[in-house]
């Protein structure tokens, strides 16, 4: 059997969780650039089949190919980190620095790795300036508009709304991350994990890697966005957001109730091991 239990799932959280928060900067933060170069090749993969279909949905189907690629190569992705490392660290197996250390770098290496494939997707679509009806590139400016300018224009409200769609995405992604456990065999890990994924993908929450890539691609592109829009208005709310979705509605979540029964389990099992032992006194 290749299905992997609830109880087992939890304690595979725990294991990836330790195992990430040592793990040296350095490679924090190729495996962050790498993810947040592949999370910018998903995107405008979705943007392509979105602009040639006029099916939004259509997009969504096929971004999730760019987080199966992350998930079974073992890069760092910090919106999945965000449900596993703290559970490590409730366990006493990673240290708080540890993890904030993950996070910190990790998110370092996506923009490095966002903005590093935006600059070459401005010139492969754009030929250089050459060409400026792009599809995808029009596509993106309205997007990165949308994601900075359209919440600014709401004041608080739009912060709040931003927040809520940074908590609804990572409530998936982080789950995506946790699906890919339930299961030994390859092909299992990519079907559980895609469902997720696409549920977020779809109905246009926040996740604030690929607006790593989205942002700064606009703003390439020539939309109206300074660094303030980008920063203030999406990009510390939707990491926020995300924290929170990830942290409580999927890593402890989970934890909480699987880990209290595997708790229950072990407390039922001494207490028969203890009546074996009195009956064979008696």
């Amino acid at each position: 059997m290749t299905y992997v239990q609830p109880e087992q799932v939890v304690k595979n959280m725990v294991q990836a969780g330790a195992a990430k928060s040592k793990l040296p900067i350095r490679d924090l933060v190729i495996r962050g650039a790498l993810a947040g170069a592949l999370l910018g090749f998903g995107t405008t993969l979705a943007f392509t089949a979105e602009t040639q279909t006029q099916m939004g949905i259509v997009g969504a189907l096929l971004f999730p190919a760019c987080f199966v690629i992350i998930i079974l190569l073992g890069l760092e992705l910090v919106t999945g980190n965000f449900a596993l490392i703290p559970l490590a660290v409730l366990e006493k197996k990673a240290t708080w620095q540890g993890m904030l250390t993950n996070w910190f770098w990790v998110i370092v290496g996506h923009v490095i790795g966002g903005s590093f494939y935006a600059m070459l997707y401005v010139v492969a679509a754009t030929h250089l300036g050459q060409v400026t009806d792009h599809a995808v590139a029009q596509k993106i400016i309205q997007v990165a508009e949308a994601k900075t300018l359209g919440y600014s224009a709401l004041g608080t409200t739009g912060l709040l709304i931003v927040f809520v769609k940074g908590i609804l995405c990572n409530w998936m992604v982080a789950l995506g991350a946790v699906m890919a456990m339930t299961s030994q065999a390859t092909l299992g890990k990519i079907v559980a994990m895609w469902l997720p994924i696409l549920l977020f993908f779809a109905q246009g929450f926040e996740h604030a890697v690929v607006n790593m890539f989205v942002i700064p691609a606009g703003m390439m592109l020539g939309a109206d966005i300074t660094l303030s829009h980008w920063w203030l208005w999406n990009q510390i709310p939707v990491l926020l957001g995300n924290l929170v979705g990830g942290l409580l509605f999927t890593g402890l979540a989970l934890y909480v109730t699987y880990r209290s029964q595997e708790v229950n389990k072990g407390k039922e099992q001494v207490k028969n091991n203890k009546g074996k032992r009195e009956r064979m006194v008696s």
